[in-house]
């Protein structure tokens, strides 16, 4: 009896609640996703089905990805990978009026393309790009507000663990997701890149000039990370040309950046340890996380919920243009109060069967929805990667910050609004592949 649309939309609100009190995302999903299934249900029912999910999440061969590529990431960082893209980028463009700018946007694209995290991403480059713009006569919030949108490149270009984590709660392939993020993920680079050169070329006093680096310096840079490049390559290559399987792409990440870290020099016993201690413990965060999501999915699917939503939509009789900008808008409001990953976690149950409904393509909805989760990671007054960034130039205001993001604000909407307009942008790759 308690199976019914409006159980679905009070268990959404009290996870909303929750998430805003700053409960664990995972345990905040599974205890939602549990209790209502134990008033629709009951007890055994809920208890059997919740067991049910445990084990096949946790058999699942698609989970063998996430520590994998979170094993490369820590060991590339290690051996200084953020640094040496950072400066490979800036040897090269650093003389270019807002150069440094673009290198910290190019060393966020090449760091993000082995880490996968937005808010590491960030954090990593802005601890290098930072004080180098600021001793340069950069102006604050051009500094700030480059390094902390080129932070998200880590969750739109593969190996992302957003694309993981919709691969597997969508039950879509994680080789494609990554293919069809590569465009996109590029796009959305050049994006920024526009926007520092748009912004110097309005007020040319906010980035400096500086000198011009040597061509020996820039190929000594450049070398330094051809390892690194070439790992990355070989990855997501084989992934996108189909030669191996994502969690093959990962395994293979993994032997290669141990012999990287041990090339360099860096593989001790202390970085070793503390890589597999990072990996371990974020690894069971995500599957704690993954857990939780597909036990709220089942909740919300034993409502019907989204068959009413759907219901409700088709009778407004919207097309699908007008209804994924209303999901758009939708989700830019919940991204201002929302971490990102949280707001993924708690649409996709809801949003993708309309999507099916539709005839949309699910590969599609996960890039436009990390896409529009990548914009609640700048979003003030939430956005994570603003307070990441605070944290690493304590003395500049936290307002600065936000006024520095809006260019770039405005840019990912632009990009956003193309996305929708034109799925090629996402699809084009994997139909051209093959996929």
């Amino acid at each position: 009896m308690m199976a019914t649309p409006e159980t679905g939309l009070i268990g959404v609100v009290i996870l909303l609640v929750l998430l805003m009190t700053g409960m664990p995302i995972g345990a905040a999903l599974g205890l939602v996703g549990i209790g209502g299934l134990v008033l629709c249900l009951g007890l055994e029912p809920a208890v059997i089905k919740s067991g049910v999910v445990l084990l096949e999440t946790l058999i699942r061969y698609e989970l063998g990805t996430i520590p994998m590529f979170l094993l490369v990431a820590h060991l590339c960082f290690s051996a200084n990978a953020s640094r040496d893209m950072f400066d490979a980028a800036a040897k090269f463009l650093g003389h270019k009026r807002g150069g440094l700018a673009f290198a910290s946007i190019a060393g966020c694209a090449g760091f993000g393309s082995i880490n996968g995290s937005s808010l590491a991403t960030a954090a990593t480059i802005g601890l290098v790009a930072l004080p180098e713009m600021r001793k340069r006569g950069y102006d604050d919030g051009l500094a700030t507000g480059a390094v902390a949108a080129g932070g998200t490149l880590g969750q739109m270009i593969p190996p992302s663990g957003a694309l993981i984590v919709f691969g597997i709660i969508a039950e879509q392939s994680i080789g494609k997701m990554f293919t069809a993020a590569l465009v996109p993920g590029i796009t959305q680079a050049l994006f920024y890149l526009l926007v520092v050169w748009l912004v110097v070329r309005w007020k040319p006093e906010l980035a400096p000039a500086s000198e011009r680096a040597p061509w020996s310096e820039r190929w000594k840079a450049l070398l330094r990370i051809a390892d690194i490049a070439l790992l990355v390559i070989v990855m997501i290559g084989g992934i996108a040309l189909g030669v191996f399987t994502p969690t093959e792409a990962a395994s293979i990440g993994g032997i290669g950046a141990l012999i990287i870290a041990a090339v360099r020099k860096r593989l001790t016993f202390g970085t070793l340890y503390n890589a597999l201690f990072e990996t371990l413990k974020t690894s069971g965060m995500i599957v704690t996380i993954v857990i939780g999501a597909l036990l709220f999915s089942v909740f919300v699917s034993v409502t019907g919920l989204t068959d009413a939503i759907g219901g409700f939509i088709t009778g407004l009789g919207a097309g699908p243009l007008v209804t994924v900008l209303v999901m758009a808008v939708l989700l830019l409001l919940l991204g201002s109060v929302l971490d990102g990953l949280a707001l993924m976690l708690l649409t996709t149950p809801i949003l993708l069967p309309i999507i099916d409904q539709m005839g949309l393509s699910p590969i599609w909805f996960g890039i436009f929805l990390v896409r529009a989760m990548e914009i609640g990671f700048v979003h003030p007054p939430i956005g994570m990667n603003l307070y990441v960034i605070q944290g690493i130039a304590k003395d500049v205001p936290l307002g600065r910050i936000f006024v520095g993001v809006l260019p770039f604000l405005a840019s990912d909407l632009v990009h956003l609004l193309l996305l929708i307009l034109f799925p090629v942008i996402a699809l084009g790759l994997p139909e051209l592949l093959g996929q």
